[in-house]
Order: structure tokens, then C-alpha cells, then sequence
């Protein structure tokens, strides 16, 4: 159920990166095109489909093991320890698989999906303090247990949309970053190596 709610959530992704360069969304031929161009990209779609049926069942064990686990006569303190428990640690478990695992299958090498992560796992641990401490608040007091996977899966729907635009946003970065870097090396290059003058 989890990876059926999450599978749609980067269609907006690619229209809002489309619509912020001034882009209309259209489809083309192969990865490169449609990322280059800001047009909605299925192969992206399938990488968030690939993720959400990863994290499905770890998901649902991980909030089950919560709600199992850290209750105190203090409904409060019950509460507040599991909200405290989920930011520390499965935001940043989860978002770290979540770049990761996008980067490596567009084909990116474990050194770009390092500093892919560099860039946007910072910022997206930071952003996650705003919405998820009441999101899981309220799961835990308010829906049963079965269905906290599943009501955390709805409102991931728009944080994965989010995702999806830092890890692009990343992405670019790195790229651009990389280019100049080689850019650099090749003017060094030049500069320490210089062509033979041709004398007449």
C-alpha cells in the first residue's frame, strides 16, 4: 500500500522543476532529454516506485516496533520519546536510502551519490524537523497501528515531491561542480603543458 501511494509522488516534482525554468512538460525520448529539458521523465517515476516498494515493509516494522516499545505511564513522554526516536533516527536512514538508491539507479558512481548526499541530505534532515516530529505526533495518537504506515505514506506523497526536487537540485549541482573542477584541470593542463611553437 505504502509503495502505491508513494509512486505518483514525483509526477509534480518534474512539472514544478519544469515550471520554475519556464519549460512545458512533455515527454521525450530517453533519461538525459527529459531531465535536460525539465519534460516528465518515466524513468524517474519507476526509480520512486523501486523506492517506495523498498521501504514498504521496513516501514510498516519500524512503526510497529514503536508503537511496541518506549511506553511510559506518561502518555506525553511516551509520545515525545518515539517522535524524538523517529527523527534521529529513520529520517535520516530513510532519506539517505532514499538518495542514494534514486542516484545509483540513474547510473550516477558511488562518488557522485556521495556528494549528491553531501548536498541534499543535510538540507533534507533539516526541513524534516517542520513537518514529520507532528506528523508522528499525531499518528500515534490518533491512528491505530496497522494503518500508521499507510497514513505516513499519504503525507509522504508531498515530502517524496519535495525529495525528488532536492535530489534533482543536488544532482545538478554536483554536475556543475564536477564540470568546472574538470574545466580546471584541463586549463592547468594546458597552461603546464603548452604547444610547441611551429617556427619558420
Amino acid at each position: 500500500m505504502s509503495a502505491q501511494l508513494w509512486f505518483p509522488s514525483d509526477s509534480p516534482a518534474q512539472k514544478s522543476r519544469a515550471a520554475s525554468e519556464g519549460k512545458p512538460v512533455s515527454a521525450e525520448d530517453g533519461e538525459h532529454k527529459a531531465a535536460s529539458s525539465g519534460g516528465y521523465d518515466p524513468l524517474r517515476t519507476l526509480r520512486h516506485l523501486t523506492v517506495g516498494v523498498g521501504s514498504a515493509i521496513p516501514t510498516y516494522n519500524w512503526f510497529m516496533f514503536l508503537h511496541n516499545n518506549f511506553n511510559f505511564q506518561s502518555k506525553f513522554l511516551s509520545i515525545l520519546t518515539k517522535v524524538s526516536i523517529q527523527q534521529a533516527v529513520f529520517t535520516p536512514v530513510f532519506n539517505t536510502y532514499f538518495f542514494s538508491v534514486h542516484s545509483l539507479l540513474a547510473g550516477a558512481s558511488l562518488e557522485e551519490t556521495y556528494e549528491r548526499l553531501k548536498v541534499a541530505l543535510p538540507v533534507s534532515i533539516s526541513n524534516s524537523v517542520k513537518l514529520w516530529p507532528a506528523v508522528t505526533a499525531f499518528s500515534f495518537m490518533y491512528v491505530s497501528p496497522p494503518f500508521r504506515s499507510i497514513f505516513a505514506g499519504v503525507i509522504a506523497v508531498g515530502w517524496q515531491t519535495y525529495l525528488s526536487w532536492l535530489n534533482q537540485k543536488a544532482a545538478r549541482e554536483v554536475e556543475a561542480e564536477m564540470a568546472e573542477l574538470e574545466h580546471s584541470h584541463v586549463l592547468v593542463s594546458g597552461s603546464i603543458n603548452p604547444s610547441p611553437t611551429i617556427k619558420a
